[in-house]
């Protein structure tokens, strides 16, 4: 990953912490809305940070562990927001995620208030049992200092985590709290076994799909750029073919849109008549490459794959990836930030100019946050989705189709019969619920944009948005006397 603690804009020729930028983009928007300073100085610091260091056993020796946890906004409670496992984790990074959280939140309309976790590792060094030792120490100092819990602050995987490693934190964090009814709310993205949702993987990647999908159904905002509406045949671009990049591809290519250009760390391929994604990753895992994919075209250096002719980019893998040295080649008409602060605020300015719409990180990649908020509840609730309603669906929809056979004299084929009778699984109801979350959110930030008379994009327009509804929370609770 790139070092996020200073970002040099080429453009610009100043130097600027990633946390900064967050501040930028936030005072650009926070002058169209109706908080007196105060109020926006409260919504834009971080409430409580956490430094940790911690000794570790590795080995035959003992190794101290730098580790970080960033409560951003305590306007609603719990906070929210990953733990990643990176030596490029610093204090500037987590907060400026941890912010990105709450504003993130805020749009979804997830009650949460935004917090971010790292842990300076790199996690390819150590073996898994040292791994667990990290993991399950950070949970213990998290606990002592209260910055876990269901109703506190309630983790989740990022960047170098995964469900292995959410599972070690829920179990410490239940040894640590016997009895404690709701332990396993403590923290999502944990294993189906251990009370996390069906569908929290593909998560994120199926929110930049929905967000992308409903801005070219917009018939005004495709004529704007000279796209038809739809995604079929669109050319598209994803850098990073991680978690959120390959599921993002995976159901742009399944709705018709050609994938053009594939990029990683290694390099990049392209090829105009569209690339097959799962053949590119089978390749991958036979040859540890994505290059010299049959067919397809490399490009050495990973970074020029932003440069391709396409219609649709989507950089889905490190920050600043954009920047003010660069974007002025960029030739998509439309970026779809899947990554966390892909674009700096120079490349904002030099690609809003050109009239290319940047649909923002904290709108776009919400669709984790969101099946996280439906595992919580799930581990509050203590029931799965679907249990109650399935079958009675299913018997409803039997009787429906019987009556239409009756009527008609006809009958259906099994093959429809199974479509017409199939009752809410959770997987399905998730998806239900992410759709509805992502095109709900996207015509509220487009609304803020034509309504703003300046406001010219809609990273603006979505921290408006934001800005609005923490705000109003802060004013709820009464802590301005």
């Amino acid at each position: 990953m790139a070092n996020t603690a200073t970002v040099t804009e080429t453009s610009g020729h100043t130097e600027y912490s990633f946390f900064q930028g967050v501040e930028r983009n936030f005072d650009k928007a926070a002058k169209f809305t109706r908080f007196e300073k105060g109020i926006l100085e409260q919504i834009k610091a971080c409430n409580s940070i956490l430094q940790i260091k911690f000794p570790v056993r590795i080995g035959d020796g003992v190794e101290v562990i730098e580790a970080y946890r960033v409560q951003h906004s305590h306007h609603k409670l719990p906070c929210k927001g990953g733990i990643r496992f990176s030596m490029d984790v610093n204090q500037d990074e987590v907060m400026a995620l941890a912010a990105l959280m709450t504003y993130k939140c805020a749009i979804v309309n997830v009650p949460f208030g935004g917090g971010k976790g790292g842990i300076k590792i790199d996690p390819k060094k150590y073996t898994p049992f040292e791994l667990e030792k990290i993991t399950r120490r950070y949970t213990s100092e998290l606990a002592k200092k209260n910055f876990i819990g269901p109703g506190i602050d309630v983790p989740a995987p990022d960047y170098g985590t995964g469900a292995r490693e959410m599972s070690w934190i829920v179990d410490t964090y239940a040894s640590l709290n016997p009895g404690e009814l709701n332990a396993q709310a403590c923290v999502t993205g944990k294993p189906i076994a251990q009370g996390g949702v069906r569908g929290r993987t593909e998560a994120t990647g199926l929110g930049v799909y929905y967000g992308i999908r409903e801005l070219c159904n917009v018939p005004e905002d495709m004529k704007n750029l000279g796209l038809t509406t739809g995604l079929s045949g669109k050319k598209v671009v994803v850098q990073g073919l991680g978690n959120v990049g390959y599921h993002a591809a995976k159901y742009f290519q399944e709705s018709g849109a050609l994938l053009v250009g594939l990029a990683e760390y290694e390099g990049a391929i392209t090829n105009p008549d569209g690339l097959d994604l799962e053949k590119v990753v089978a390749h991958r895992k036979e040859t540890g490459s994505i290059m010299n994919f049959p067919g397809a075209e490399n490009i050495p250096v990973s970074a020029h794959a932003l440069e391709l002719e396409c219609d649709i980019l989507i950089p889905a893998a490190l920050e600043a990836v954009i920047h003010g040295g660069n974007a002025a080649n960029i030739k998509a008409k439309i970026i779809g930030e899947a990554a966390n602060g892909p674009l700096t605020p120079d490349a904002d300015v030099i690609l809003n100019k050109k009239g290319v719409i940047v649909v923002p990180d904290m709108y776009l990649n919400a669709g984790g946050v969101t099946v996280s908020y439906f595992e919580w509840l799930k581990n509050l609730s203590h029931v799965r989705y679907g249990r109650l309603e399935k079958r009675f669906s299913e018997n409803m929809y039997g009787e429906i189709v019987h009556a239409m056979e009756s009527m008609t004299g006809k009958r259906v084929t099994e093959m429809e019969r199974k479509i017409l009778l199939h009752g809410p699984d959770e997987v399905d109801l998730v998806y239900s619920g992410l759709e509805d979350t992502m095109i709900t959110s996207y015509h509220e930030i487009r609304e803020a944009l034509k309504s703003h008379s300046g406001v010219e994009d809609m990273r603006t327009a979505a921290f408006i948005c934001s800005i609005n509804k923490v705000g109003v929370a802060y004013e709820e609770l009464g802590i301005f006397p």
